[in-house]
């Protein structure tokens, strides 16, 4: 069948593939490397207790049959390795079924972690990546041409992520439709990234600029995704450029990175690089191919009814597989820095005057002199979860007691994710306690005088001080 496949495509495919396997590679190494402080045996959020509660229908995963921390590192480690092979190119020195299956591997892997990884694992960019690839899988090897219908299927994606987020924030906060959301939101975002203190302190007009450009990128030019070349690849261009935009602004785990390789499968790169010639496509890959097509578009009724729904979800799942998901990102954006700080002192009675000392994290802001740095598409967890803990400490309820006992016992797997403990390794803290401050850029002036980005003012009490005995583990 002629029409099923897209030879002009195949630069496309290649780019896409080899992109998708490196953020495969960089999500299975953030696991292997974070997840015995986070849902280890001895982790905040234990995944033996995790599958105890939730039945594997639900959540579907291997380690509801068997888990300890040395399987699931090796579960991780292996997933690494799939995603080095494909972004080698393996799949394009096996057999057409073969590359479907490895393909298939690194999804499989990856969906067990993130179906017992509990909030560390709850954000969009999981999803996104379990269903772009499952796709993947379909898109074929150097042996067939592109299938038409699983470009449009990424497109299908695409579409829902850009206009889901559109959505989400012209029904959301209102300083969205005032085109007034970053004069806030790059000081308040989740993890600013090195140029963030310097997009804040854009003119305001400016920022109205970038609010409105956001509206049409992600309203209007989605479904022009859909028409005929070269319009389509004009949309998709807009898309990355706007993707690598969001990049410089801030850390956004791999979220803008997946949408810039979903973007690659909408560009037609036939009148630089030519058209390769394909053998015929095997009528049994057509078949699956079809077949699967059909199952998603049936499972994508749900996701499309919510985009149309005056009540929009975000960032949910319909299906424990991750098939076809809802997206969005910043239906509200927060007007203050909040952020909780941790110290710790050395004291047998922790007085107000104790010699209290700061736990720097590696992405989240603390010491007011150090500058952020640029991690996505690298995850760190924590620091995520420790800005929510800022906007309400109902998100840290379930795991910032286990966080502070594991501080006051000095646990090296959770230290590993911070950039700095204030106490030697042998010589833990007696008490712990939190406190909460409003965070601020600094103004130019400020940062010339003062070498600090950051000033911060203290709000209230996040944490009294706690010891050992003391701290709540029932979560």
């Amino acid at each position: 069948m002629e029409w099923f496949v897209a030879p002009d495509y195949w630069l496309s495919r290649l780019v896409f593939q080899r992109a998708l396997a490196a953020i495969y590679l960089v999500a299975f190494l953030g696991a292997a490397l974070q997840f015995r402080a986070l849902i280890g045996e001895r982790g905040m959020l234990p995944v033996p207790w995790f599958v105890e509660r939730v039945p594997f229908r639900r959540a579907p995963s291997v380690f509801h049959f068997r888990y300890s921390d040395r399987f699931f590192a090796g579960w991780a480690w292996a997933g690494v390795l799939v995603s080095a092979g494909l972004l080698a190119g393996v799949d394009s020195w096996v057999p057409l079924w073969a590359a479907m299956l490895l393909w298939l591997l690194p999804w499989g892997l990856y969906l067990s972690i993130v179906n017992v990884g509990q909030t560390w694992y709850s954000f969009g960019w999981e999803s996104l990546l379990l269903e772009v690839g499952f796709l993947a899988v379909f898109l074929g090897n150097d042996e067939v041409a592109p299938p038409i219908v699983v470009l449009f299927l990424m497109r299908w994606v695409l579409f829902r992520v850009e206009f889901g987020a559109g959505l989400i924030k012209m029904r959301g906060d209102e300083c969205w439709r005032k085109l007034t959301c970053l004069d806030y939101h790059h000081e308040t975002q989740p993890m600013p990234g090195p140029l963030s203190w310097f997009f804040h302190h854009l003119p305001r007009p400016f920022h109205r600029v970038e609010v409105a450009a956001n509206h049409v990128t992600q309203l209007a030019v989605p479904v022009l995704l859909f028409t005929p070349q070269p319009v389509a690849t004009a949309a998709a261009s807009l898309m990355i450029l706007t993707q690598l935009w969001l990049i410089l602004s801030g850390n956004f785990s791999w979220l803008n990175w997946t949408t810039v390789a979903l973007a690659v499968t909408a560009v037609d790169f036939s009148p630089a690089a030519g058209t390769r010639h394909f053998a015929a496509t095997p009528l049994w890959y057509e078949v699956v191919v079809l077949a699967v097509a059909a199952f998603l578009l049936a499972l994508s009724y749900r996701p499309a009814r919510n985009l149309l729904s005056r009540r929009q979800i975000m960032n949910y799942s319909f299906d424990p597989l991750h098939l076809v998901n809802t997206y969005g990102a910043f239906g509200s954006v927060s007007r203050l820095r909040l952020e909780v700080v941790i110290e710790g002192t050395a004291d047998p009675l922790p007085l107000a005057d104790s010699d209290w000392r700061e736990y720097e994290f590696k992405g989240k802001p603390g010491d007011l002199r150090h500058w952020p740095r640029q991690f996505a598409p690298y995850h760190l967890r924590l620091d995520w979860l420790m800005w929510f803990a800022g906007l309400s400490p109902g998100y840290a309820r379930p795991w910032f007691g286990p966080l502070v006992e594991r501080l006051l016992e000095n646990d090296r797997d959770t230290l590993r994710l911070l950039r700095r403990s204030p106490f030697p390794p042998d010589s833990p803290p007696r008490h712990i306690r939190a406190r909460l401050f409003r965070y601020q850029y600094t103004t130019w002036h400020e940062l010339r005088t003062t070498g600090a980005c950051w000033k911060r003012t203290y709000v209230r009490d996040f944490l009294p001080p706690t010891h050992l005995e003391s701290v709540d583990r029932t979560g």
